[in-house]
């Protein structure tokens, strides 16, 4: 008899295990209808929804937005609510790993030795080559200069006043 009881349990759990409720969801709250549950309501366009209850049907049918309403799962999605078990694991951070290639103008053992120099090292170099261009730069200005002052510019013509008169009647580019 106890035989008997232990499979009529075993099946009776394996048949309630395996039972699928096909369930329908709210066109407005988002939720879960199940069987015998809901109102269907057709609209004139013959679009029809399914409300899990009259509330929800209010609510959509006054056009009120179901992601403005706290109690939807459009608005529960929106504003992150009800996610923390999906966030809970750790957030992993990228490594950058330093490789070293050379440069167009460098190879790398030319790279690597200037990483190698001390600070104090590779500012002096810096104002050395710094000083070095300034001084090429007057060097051009002066030249520029003795250049100006041999070779004298021509001296520009003055235009006859009637023409400069005329031209400072109107003022040019203007219609009206």
């Amino acid at each position: 008899k106890s035989l008997n009881n232990r499979i009529l349990f075993c099946w009776l759990a394996s048949s309630f295990a395996a039972m699928v409720v096909k369930t329908d969801v709210c066109a407005y709250s988002g939720l879960r209808i199940y069987p015998g549950h809901g109102i269907f309501y057709v609209r004139a366009d013959q679009k029809s929804f399914k409300f899990i209850n009259r509330k929800s049907k209010s609510q959509f049918l006054q056009r009120l937005n179901p992601r403005k309403i706290a109690w939807t799962q459009l608005y529960r999605r929106m504003h992150k609510k009800g996610t923390m078990e999906e966030s809970t694991r750790k957030k992993t951070r990228k490594v950058s790993k330093a490789t070293n290639k050379a440069v167009v103008g460098m190879t790398l053992d030319v790279i690597k030795a200037k990483r190698s120099q001390k600070p104090e090292v590779r500012a002096a170099a810096r104002e050395a080559a710094l000083r070095e261009i300034k001084e090429r730069n007057k060097a051009k200005q002066a030249a520029k200069k003795a250049e100006q002052k041999t070779k004298a510019p021509p001296q520009k013509q003055q235009m006859p006043k009637s023409k400069a008169s005329k031209a400072s009647g109107k003022p040019k580019g203007v219609r009206r």
